[in-house]
Parts: structure tokens; sequence; C-alpha cells
């Protein structure tokens, strides 16, 4: 309409912006940006932080996998779940390290993690409230993992890669302390299925669904086998509960 052309980082941030003010989410644009530069067959490593990003191919040396997508039945609403607390709490976080370290700081708003070297959070992190020290290592935790991650995908190691995805996992729910009791039943199932080479819940994981990379030759055996033993465990979410499988893809293209 009215010959208005959009570029993908004004689609995306446009997109954020409907999330934090209409919404009411205090989401960055991590799902934006996948939504909108991903492309079938690679893997977008993306700094959020001025918004550079790399597509990486996948290795000819890397193992057959697909994407497992196990809906939990309950319906996720992050507005009115923990998620913002633990945005708050990340931010509380960056600025009482900035300022036990002598950092110059600005903002509250305008604190992030990101802003404080691991050193800094390793030399600090006993001064600071548990809750704190406990997103602040989920976070730096998987910015390592985010590194592991990408040298084990160029070198096309698919397990390694999973055993990633599985700590991201572990992590969200013992320091970032997010997810459903569905969503970590779901992840404990994932975790000792046969053929799942990693696995973990959506986003913060409250509510919604659970992602995993499995190997293609146990598809079937893996959707009887989480499906039969998270029904087991939640039989009230029967004819809500479903699984599907499916491929990555191009992302969406404005026309």
């Amino acid at each position: 309409m009215n010959q208005i052309q959009l570029s993908d980082l004004d689609v995306i941030s446009i997109a954020k912006r409907a999330e934090n003010e209409y919404v009411g989410v205090s989401s960055g644009k991590l799902d934006q940006s996948c939504e909108v530069y991903c492309r079938k067959d690679h893997l977008l490593y993306l700094d959020t932080a001025d918004d550079s990003y790399e597509r990486i191919s996948a290795s000819g040396a890397m193992k057959p996998y697909k994407i497992a997508i196990f809906f939990s039945g309950v319906e996720r609403t992050l507005a009115g779940s923990g998620y913002n607390l633990r945005v708050d709490e990340c931010k509380s976080a960056a600025y009482d390290l900035m300022a036990f370290s002598g950092m110059e700081y600005g903002k509250y708003a305008d604190a992030v993690l990101r802003q404080v070297p691991s050193e800094v959070f390793e030399q600090y992190k006993d001064r600071l409230p548990e809750n704190f020290r406990k997103r602040a290592e989920h976070f730096y935790g998987e910015s390592a993992r985010v590194e592991a991650g990408v040298k084990a995908w160029r070198e096309g190691d698919i397990e390694t890669f999973g055993q990633l995805i599985s700590q991201s996992g572990h992590s969200s729910i013992h320091l970032y302390e997010s997810g459903s009791d569905e969503l970590r039943t779901m992840y404990e199932i994932m975790n000792r299925t046969k053929g799942i080479y990693g696995g973990r819940f959506s986003g913060a994981g409250f509510k919604g669904c659970c992602m995993a990379l499995i190997d293609p030759d146990y598809e079937e055996e893996i959707v009887q086998q989480v499906t039969k033993e998270y029904l087991s465990a939640f039989p009230k979410l029967e004819g809500k509960y479903s699984a599907y499988i499916c491929e990555s893809a191009d992302g969406v293209v404005m026309k």
C-alpha cells in the first residue's frame, strides 16, 4: 500500500515494538529475526547488539536430522507469565555488577548483561542476590553454548549440537527457573528417548511447545514414545497435545 518498502530490519523492529508496547511482553528480537532471516538448512548466527548475522549452511558431513515439535496442549501467554520478571532480574544483575565493579552505567532500563564481561560476573557474582546470580549464570552459560554450537554446526557435529540444546534446557530449568510442569516433564521425556539428538522447550518455556533435533530413522518411535509418556503424565491433555515432524524453511518475505 502507498508503495511503502520495508527492509528486513524494519519488519523485525515493527514486530518487536508491537510485542513490547501492545502485547506487553519485554521481549527482544530473537524470534522475529529468526522468522525473517532464516533459510532452509542453515543455522542463523545472530548478534542482536548490532543486528549483524551470518547464515551457516549445514556441513556435508552432518548426519541427517529433522525437527520435532511437541505442543504441550497448554497455550502460552507470556504477558501473564514470569517472563517479564526474568527480564527485570537480568537487568538488576547487570546493574549491580556494573556498580560493584566500578563500570560506568546509565539508566536501569538500558542495562543488559551483554554490557558486563564474564570476568566481572565471576569476580562479583557472590555479592548478587541468589536469583540475580542464577539468571546471570544462565546468560553467560547460554552465550558460551552459542559459540560452541556454531563450532559444532560448522564441523557437522550434530550430536554435540544436540547436547548443547539439551544443556540449554537444563540451564533454563535450574538457573533461569522458567518453564511449566508440562514442559519440564516433556524435556525429561525427550532426554531419555532414543533418536533425539537434543531438545528443550521453546523460548522461556512458560507453556507452549518443546522442540528437538532428531534422527529421521527414529521418527515414528520418537513420536510414539514421547506421546505415550507425556499423556501418561498428563492424561487430561489428550486431544489437546500434538506432535509434528518438520524441516527448516526459508523465512517470511514481503510481497
